[in-house]
């Protein structure tokens, strides 16, 4: 449990959204890769999830550096 712990409090760090968001990027790439490829729904639907989180990570670490002026 403290693993988690202190990966949770990484994520929530300005470098933690970056580190993250590039990481849900680079495998949504590949899923995507992945999902034409293949076509199934699957590793479509994968893509999403994983690009959206990207996304959201992506506008967090804005919204951080913005709202703390970092």
């Amino acid at each position: 449990m403290d693993t988690l712990k202190r990966l949770d409090a990484f994520h929530k760090t300005g470098v933690g959204y970056l580190v993250f968001g590039l990481l849900e990027l680079g495998l949504g790439y590949l899923a995507v890769l992945w999902a034409t490829d293949s076509g199934s729904l699957v590793a479509w639907a994968l893509a999403v999830v994983l690009l959206l989180g990207a996304v959201q990570n992506a506008v967090l670490l804005v919204w951080r550096s913005v709202r703390h002026g970092r």
